[in-house]
């Protein structure tokens, strides 16, 4: 293979074959042209899929209701916006879902924490293995002396009940992901904590961005959790996609971060100083002026999925297959522990949908594949390797050699 400086296959490379049995690649990467997935080695499946072609279509269509209709544009957007809750419901499973929208997890994660009594609930129970939206913000609301108490993630098995049993009457709130960022760990037992949660009045929310599209998604049991997530991953929808599922009680809280859409049906009421009226549902939730450009192409990419049937289940089944192929093929290569390694216990179901390696040298790892023609992404000690059901078998298997190849001709930079 002939790579760019930078790391992207030259276009005149040939695509990779497709005759694995079970490879859904061959009817799936023809509608992928512009990212050129079936001549470039992407696995950064975990951060960033590729969006189908069809995306395009939602983008320009954006901007052809803005055109014609100027400010009146905002009917067709918000048909838009509930076409993307539609898509979000299903991949949550719970058809009823009430979902504020959001351009982004930070922003409908502050919208939730501005709803917390934290004067008289001064205490946060999250985990050390929450990706940076939470762990950042926790950080900080520490450093003003809010009480942050942070769970060993590892052993993730245990994790929802050692959360469970740190919850007390002084915790507002619980903060955890359905699958771990960094070691691709499913998270069990959330239904236990959100009874624990229940029991002492503390709220839970649940990060579900790493497991939809990866990690079929059920609300039973948690029914009365907080649920935030969005589309940039497994969901292909790009940014600005993202949500916060509202439990029923939702109605009962009153988030200090509010923005003017949550008066968007009463503009024309009075307003009377000092008395914040907020309307019922997700609409209370609800932030400002928006671009909805993309909820545009996350409509179109949800009809995509729709039509090629790209269901939970689907893309189940295609993960755990690509990841076990991974994972196969790099046992293949007998690495040294103490180079490289992934985690061998329990089943494939309790992964996600990407292989982390554990590795000191993972940033560089992560270099080298990029200048062999490999994307893949790296977070603190792992190096991700994310499939996508538009790559073949061919395509991960030769991922896996390059990290094979880049693991041998630069012993220096691998070495402990």
């Amino acid at each position: 293979m002939t790579a760019t400086a930078t790391g992207a296959l030259l276009t005149e490379t040939p695509p990779f074959p497709r005759e694995t049995p079970g490879d859904v690649s061959g009817r799936l990467a023809p509608h992928y042209s512009a990212f050129q997935v079936s001549r470039r080695l992407l696995l950064t499946g975990h951060s960033h899929q590729a969006w189908p072609d069809v995306a395009l279509t939602g983008q320009v269509e954006a901007f052809r209701d803005a055109a014609l209709e100027v400010d009146e544009k905002w009917g067709a957007a918000f048909a838009k916006a509930e076409r993307v809750r539609e898509g979000f419901r299903l991949f949550l499973g719970d058809p009823r879902a009430d979902l504020a929208l959001g351009a982004s997890t930070h922003d409908l994660v502050l919208r939730f924490l501005s709803a917390l009594d934290l004067r008289s609930r001064p205490r946060l129970i999250t985990s050390d293995g929450e990706f940076h939206t939470l762990r950042r913000q926790l950080a900080r609301l520490a450093e003003e002396g809010v009480e942050v108490v942070r769970v060993p993630a590892a052993p993730a098995d245990t994790l929802a009940a050692r959360m469970a049993a740190a919850v007390d009457d002084r915790t507002a709130a619980v903060l955890v992901s359905a699958v771990l960022f960094e070691s691709a760990r499913v998270v069990p037992g959330l239904d236990a904590l959100a009874g624990a949660c229940a029991r002492r009045g503390a709220e839970l929310l649940v990060d579900a961005y790493h497991a939809l599209g990866a990690v079929p998604f059920s609300m039973e049991g948690i029914e009365d959790a907080w649920v935030v997530g969005g589309g940039y991953k497994y969901l292909q929808l790009g940014e600005g996609n993202c949500f916060l599922r509202l439990p029923a009680h939702a109605d009962a809280l009153r988030p200090v971060i509010t923005g003017w859409f949550a008066e968007f049906a009463e503009l024309s009421a009075a307003h009377r100083p000092g008395a914040v009226a907020y309307p019922t549902g997700a609409a209370r939730y609800a932030g400002s002026t928006y671009d909805p450009t993309s909820h545009y192409r996350a409509a179109h990419v949800f009809g995509f999925f729709a039509e090629q049937g790209l269901t939970p289940a689907f893309l189940r089944a295609v993960s755990l297959r690509q990841v076990g192929l991974l994972a196969a093929a790099f046992d293949a290569l007998g690495a040294p522990d103490d180079v490289i390694t992934r985690d061998r216990s329990g089943s494939p179901e309790d992964f996600g949908g990407f292989l982390s390696l554990r590795t000191p040298h993972a940033d560089r790892l992560r270099a080298g594949l990029a200048a062999r023609g490999v994307r893949a992404d790296a977070r603190a000690g792992h190096l991700r390797l994310g499939p996508a059901p538009y790559l073949s078998d061919a395509q991960l298997l030769s991922a896996v050699e390059a990290l094979d190849a880049e693991l041998a001709d630069r012993p220096s930079r691998t070495a402990a």
